[in-house]
């Protein structure tokens, strides 16, 4: 991922329910490749962005550091094609590569189509949890 990929990135996160402006998806991006502990990646079909997938260094007192999947986002007219697989590869191997031992994800319990992807590739759920938020 690029900083010029910045609007097809906006436009397929949209398509989840991720309103952001273009400038600060352009931010977020910016931010990410700027981090040793964050990657990010997008998928081309035929010269198009199609998809794109970011993930992160986990620290938490409770668990070994590990990846952490942070978002995930196919073009819904290419479901089906193996996209989202060979991101999910490239994440796994930038996570060997980082000496982790585990990738995690959190999905929202309305994506039963993607909690079926995700089990095919061999995730395990382990809890429903509900997320919280306060504004500050």
């Amino acid at each position: 991922m690029t900083a010029a990929d910045a609007k097809e990135v906006n436009l397929l996160s949209a398509q989840l329910g991720y309103p952001l402006s273009i400038e600060q998806t352009l931010q977020n991006i910016n931010a990410v490749l700027q981090s040793k502990y964050h990657t990010a990646y997008v998928a081309e079909y035929e010269s198009e962005i199609v998809g794109w997938i970011g993930a992160s260094q986990a620290i938490m007192i409770e668990v070994m550091p590990h990846c952490e999947i942070n978002g995930l986002v196919i073009d819904k007219d290419h479901h089906g094609k193996g996209i989202g697989k060979l991101l999910v590869d490239k994440v796994k191997q930038w996570a060997k590569e980082n000496n982790y031992s585990k990738v995690g994800l959190h999905c929202n319990v309305k994506r039963t189509e993607a909690h079926l992807f995700y089990e095919h590739l061999g995730f395990t759920a382990l809890k429903l949890q509900t997320n919280f938020v306060i504004n500050i």
